[in-house]
Order: C-alpha cells, then sequence, then structure tokens
C-alpha cells in the first residue's frame, strides 16, 4: 500500500492545521474525562488519535432541522471546531460539504466500496414510509432506500438526536408521512440512540473518540443509548433537587419560588423521568441549560415527548421512579416530618432536664468514701 493510500490520523490532520502538541494533549485529556474514563486511559486516547487513521464517516440527512450538525460543529469539549470536524473523515455529508448533486452521491457511493465493513453511518433525522417515502427524497431516490443502502456495508450506525433515534416532532401523532426512527427501518447492524433536540455536543464527539480510541462500541442501554451518557435522569445532578425533596415548588411562573430556584416540576419538567447528560456538560460552550434558566427539561430524549403534552402543566402520566408520592403529598410528609423531629427533640429536652432534676446529688458521697 502506497503512502498516498494510507488514510491520515487524527492528530496528523491537526498538526497541518497549526494545532500544537500542548493543545492535542489537553483535548485527549479533557476527551477522556468526558467518557468518564481514569486518568491511566488518557494515554490510550493519544495513541489512538495519533497512530489510528481517521474514521470514515458518511452522515445522511433525512426530516430535521439541522441541529444536531449545529450541535456537533459547536462542541467545546472536547476543545475546538478543528478537533472535532477532523477527528472523523468526513466524507460525505450534504449540509456542511461545499460539493452538490449527483457528483457527491458518487463520493458516498465510492467510500462505500472503499472502506465496506469500516465506515460509520451517521443519521440526522428520520425516514418518511407512508406511500413510498416520497416525501424525503434526494437525487431520485427516497431517503428510505439511501438508507437502508449506506446501512448495508457500515460498520455501525449513530441515530444523531431524537428525529433519528425515536422520531420526534415529524412522528408525533398523527404522524402524516409516516416517519420512523432508524432503529425501526434497519436490522442487522447495531444502532446507537445519541437522542436530544438537539443531541449534546460533546455527547456527540465523545461517542466519535471513544469508537476510535477502543475500536469497539460503548455499552448501551435497554432502548441503545450509550449508558456512559444516558445513565442518569436529570433529576439526580439537578440543582433545584434539594427543593424537590423538600417539597418546594414553583406554582406560578416569576413567583417567589421561581426567583428563588425552586423545583420546576409542578411547571411540568420531566427531569425526573428523563436520562441525559445536559446538567454535567451544560451548553453554549458549557454555560447553562434549560433547568439552569428557569425553563422545565421537556424530556427530549425521551420517546414519544411530542406527544407527552402539554409541556408546561404537570403530568400525572409522568412517573416518578422510586417516588410513589405526588409533590404535594412530598412537601407535606416533608413540613410533617420536620415539626415532628423538633417535637422529638423537645420532649427529648424534657425528659433529660426532668431526669436531672431528679438525680441525687453524689458529690457529698464520693467525699464521705475518701
Amino acid at each position: 500500500m502506497s503512502k498516498a493510500d494510507v488514510k491520515p490520523t487524527t492528530y496528523d490532520v491537526l498538526r497541518e492545521l497549526g494545532v500544537d502538541r500542548r493543545s492535542f494533549l489537553k483535548f485527549c485529556t479533557m476527551a477522556a474525562a468526558a467518557l468518564g474514563l481514569d486518568a491511566s486511559a488518557v494515554g490510550k486516547v493519544v495513541e489512538a488519535l495519533e497512530k489510528k487513521p481517521r474514521i470514515p464517516v458518511i452522515w445522511l440527512h433525512g426530516l430535521e432541522c439541522t441541529c444536531c450538525s449545529e450541535s456537533f460543529i459547536r462542541s467545546s469539549h472536547p476543545i475546538a471546531q478543528d478537533v472535532v470536524l477532523n477527528m472523523i473523515s468526513l466524507d460525505y455529508d450534504d449540509t456542511l460539504q461545499a460539493a452538490a448533486g449527483f457528483q457527491v452521491e458518487e463520493i458516498r457511493k465510492r467510500i462505500m466500496k472503499e472502506y465496506p465493513g469500516q465506515y460509520i453511518l451517521a443519521v440526522e433525522g428520520n425516514a418518511p414510509t407512508k406511500d413510498g417515502g416520497v416525501y424525503c427524497t434526494v437525487g431520485g431516490q427516497t431517503f428510505l432506500e439511501i438508507l437502508r443502502e449506506t446501512a448495508e456495508q457500515a460498520k455501525a450506525v449513530v441515530a444523531w438526536g431524537s428525529c433519528a433515534s425515536n422520531g420526534c416532532v415529524q412522528a408525533a401523532h398523527p404522524n402524516p408521512t409516516g416517519a420512523k426512527p432508524v432503529h425501526k427501518l434497519i436490522d442487522g447492524k447495531p444502532v446507537i440512540n445519541v437522542p436530544g433536540c438537539p443531541p449534546i455536543g460533546e455527547v456527540m464527539t465523545g461517542l466519535l473518540t471513544y469508537i476510535l480510541t477502543f475500536d469497539r462500541l460503548p455499552d448501551l442501554d435497554r432502548i441503545g443509548r450509550p449508558k456512559m451518557f444516558y445513565a442518569q435522569r436529570l433529576h439526580d445532578k439537578c440543582f433545584r433537587r434539594a427543593f424537590f425533596d423538600a417539597g418546594q415548588f414553583v406554582e406560578n411562573w416569576d413567583d417567589e419560588g421561581a426567583r428563588k430556584g425552586w423545583c420546576l416540576y409542578k411547571m411540568g419538567c420531566r427531569g425526573p423521568s428523563t436520562y441525559n447528560s445536559c446538567a454535567t456538560f451544560k451548553w453554549n460552550n458549557g454555560v447553562s441549560w434549560p433547568i439552569g434558566s428557569g425553563h422545565g427539561c421537556i424530556g427530549c430524549s425521551e420517546a414519544n415527548f411530542w406527544d407527552n403534552g402539554p409541556f408546561y402543566e404537570r403530568l400525572s402520566t409522568v412517573p416518578l421512579p422510586g417516588v410513589d408520592s405526588t409533590p404535594d403529598q412530598i412537601g407535606k410528609v416533608a413540613a410533617i416530618g420536620a415539626g415532628a423531629g423538633v417535637a422529638a427533640h423537645f420532649a427529648s429536652f424534657l425528659v433529660r432536664r426532668t431526669m436531672s432534676k431528679d438525680k441525687p446529688d453524689e458529690s457529698h458521697v464520693s467525699a464521705d468514701r475518701d
């Protein structure tokens, strides 16, 4: 194999772009931290990005709004757009590429032929299935046909965002185009669901870094999401959790509770039933996230969230894992428990005081014995 046939590594490309060694190592360290790896794994990340060829990626767009691509190119941890866009060999992306038309479709087919079983198929958006899928057509082919054709030789399929992972708004009732998520349209290939509307940029880049570093797919939960990013509920890391436990809830927008940062569950927050990393990575370069900005979670990384509305009302159908009581009951129990604690403390004080009065003074007895 000639040198020209060898695909460059991530580090090769970064050096050509002027990224120095210090910045590269900083990126590797931050990538390992984002993946939840210990310090000993940083060397593996460095070695992978230095020596392994970049992952060939074909990125398809179906029914979607491009917010996943917007999130991806704005990832800040790993650090820069240069690192993100050059971590992978993004050979086909009809949103980011400069070329267009039938020439681009030939590029997609060439990648499929040259890298069978090696490339990652990234899918943003879902496919309409009604009337043969005619509601999304590219170059004379329906997106449904393109999706299945490209997936046939892929190493794995990554479903970016809620459109691709669970259907999102296109599949909401009454779903006029018959839109379906990727995992319901592809058989025989591992599908990694990375839901969110959009998914977090650091989650997207972290997933690709993991695949490149360890040459395997991460552990997935029962619905195909990477456990490293979707194992915890937002509720578990929410800074408002203490107010939930204390029964202190926002009752109306801009009331005293809202100004004090109390729990938004009564205002429709889906945090107790939503699994994602929003509270960890946040948005806008780690500045904030919806709950931190005073807006409840709408559960965008969970299936059927568009039909699980209205968003600003607490729904009895939204489960609270491990909590059977309603917020009102939680508040009452918390208040009763606090009152009982005060009463018990006061009663204990009275008992100790009475006992101290009734107890004989034994100081003179000790003197007589001496």
